[in-house]
């Protein structure tokens, strides 16, 4: 028992000050770049890395799974069904009121140096490019066999350049539509050739339309050339509406609508409400909301947010929370406030970009519904129209947070909407640009291992400037805090000694 604590208190000796300095400091070193790589990993991912491997690796090798029982197969299977529920959750649309790259996105490009498209968002067009302008029978024309190849090509250059290489052959309708989206530098410059690529368009689309039933070669090619007209007269009306001809703009989708009735892919419904709000025609904007604002139909932020505002124009102008605290809400304010609660719930990221408490970024080609994708780019075209109705961003306001009392727990429980879908956010950090910070939707809580590597970087940095100012006090301390430490091992020793007879523990010892 005296030997172990001789030889303890001398091991104890032997440690100088510049000791206990060198394990301070290398403690607080290694504990701040855990801290430094977790804050990083969060950032980018979310989670917290040393959870997120504690869970996938260490828990089954530990027995936290067992796959021979039932329970946890029917878990399992449980599991993969909620995963393709997220899957089809997050399915990521076109959005109905994309900017046109040449005009617009190229020239943010051209101002700020910026990069306003995501690599995974221009694929995505691509992908929807070639479903909506090819079909199998391409090889029977040179120029559309060159477009084929020109929608699947990565450089814009050499997509630019196959365009011009198939209107040398023949008036080739896709071959204008790129061109108009992606050289055209202005709108005006885009129109005109979306009005010869609809002169071409329109003599495909009647000559397909007359053999489609002779088989599904040419079934397929007018369903191409279909989709082709529906895409040039909807860009047209949307190059009519940003150069301010909005009554022609309007005439234009609703004859759209109305000849094309079933062709709901492109949601051209969303453009003629934005349209419709910018002339203030706002008993045409409730006769649409009522045809497409319906139970069995998608949800969208244009349609919760719209139906909102129609809502809180009625009561906004003589809205004041002060007196409706004093004498409660009338019905047409209760009936607005829950109009803003719904589309809240629908989309939490919404608010924030139309109070401009965050900053507006040009829109994606592609949106999350419900995500910040979505809410950039609906904020982007109707925060104008917000702020014309007198006292609705006002009402909004005062009413927006209120709706986060009635679902304590979004990814759990919805209130009118199903959960929020928990992979918003990593779809969104996919279709916006890294300089944009996403919204994320319940905040997340920073993980115990980010909270307990700091307070441990911070202790241990703390220790070895003390020990580095102080030496022999520190010295004093660290000996004391060691004895202490190994004391219940030396009690536990000598009861061991007291117990078992002296020549047993010394053969033990021996041993």
């Amino acid at each position: 028992m005296f030997g172990t604590e001789s030889s303890l208190s001398m091991f104890l000796n032997t440690l100088t000050p510049k000791f206990y300095v060198a394990l301070t400091g290398t403690s607080s070193l290694i504990s701040g770049l855990i801290l430094i790589f977790e804050w990083w990993y969060f950032r980018k991912y979310g989670t917290s890395f040393i959870e997120q491997v504690s869970v996938s690796h260490l828990r089954p090798l530990l027995g936290g799974v067992d796959n021979s029982s039932p329970t946890n197969s029917s878990t399992s299977n449980g599991d993969a069904d909620s995963n393709r529920q997220s899957v089809s959750e997050c399915k990521v649309w076109r959005n109905p009121l994309n900017l046109f790259r040449g005009a617009e996105y190229n020239r943010y490009t051209w101002v700020t140096g910026r990069e306003p498209l995501t690599y995974y968002d221009m694929n995505l067009s691509a992908q929807d490019h070639q479903t909506f302008f090819t079909c199998d029978s391409d090889h029977l024309r040179p120029a559309d066999a060159i477009m084929q190849k020109a929608w699947r090509e990565r450089n814009p250059q050499a997509r630019v350049s196959a365009a011009h290489e198939a209107l040398e052959l023949e008036d080739c309708a896709t071959a204008y539509i790129l061109l108009a989206e992606e050289e055209a530098t202005t709108i005006m410059e885009a129109e005109k050739l979306f009005k010869q690529a609809l002169k071409a368009g329109e003599g495909c689309y009647r000559r397909s339309q007359q053999l489609q039933h002779h088989g599904a070669q040419y079934e397929a090619q007018h369903r191409r050339d279909t989709n082709v007209v529906v895409y040039i007269k909807r860009r047209l009306a949307m190059c009519s509406r940003k150069l301010g001809r909005t009554r022609e703009a309007v005439k234009m989708m609703r004859d759209l609508m109305k000849e094309f009735p079933l062709l709901s892919m492109f949601n051209i419904h969303e453009n003629l409400l934005e349209s419709l709000l910018e002339l203030q025609n706002y008993a045409d904007v409730q006769a649409v909301l009522a045809k497409y604002d319906d139970i069995s139909l998608p949800k969208s932020a244009t349609i919760c947010y719209t139906a909102a505002l129609l809502k809180a124009r009625a009561v906004s102008d003589k809205f004041s929370p002060e007196a409706a605290s004093r004498r409660g809400l009338s019905t047409a304010e209760m009936n607005a406030v829950e109009a803003i609660h719904r589309a809240v719930e629908f989309n939490p990221h919404v608010p924030k970009y139309l109070l401009e408490m965050k900053s507006l970024i040009l829109p994606p080609e592609h949106i999350l519904k419900r995500g910040d994708s979505e809410a950039i780019a609906y904020a982007f075209f109707h925060l104008q129209h917000w702020k014309r109705v007198e006292g609705a961003l006002n009402l909004l306001h005062c009413t927006w947070e209120g709706t986060f009392r009635m679902i304590p727990y979004p990814l759990e429980k919805g209130h009118l909407f199903y959960p929020y879908p928990i992979c918003t956010e990593t779809a969104d950090r996919e279709l916006l640009p890294m300089f944009h910070e996403v919204s994320v939707y319940p905040k997340k809580e920073l993980p115990f291992f980010i909270l307990f590597t700091a307070g441990l970087c911070s202790f241990t940095a703390m220790l070895a400037l003390l020990t580095h100012q102080f030496p022999e006090l520190m010295g004093v301390f660290a000996k004391a805090f060691l004895s202490t430490l190994f004391a219940p091992l030396n009690f536990i020793m000598e009861k061991v000694e007291s117990i078992l007879p002296s020549s047993l523990w010394h053969q033990l010892t021996r041993i």
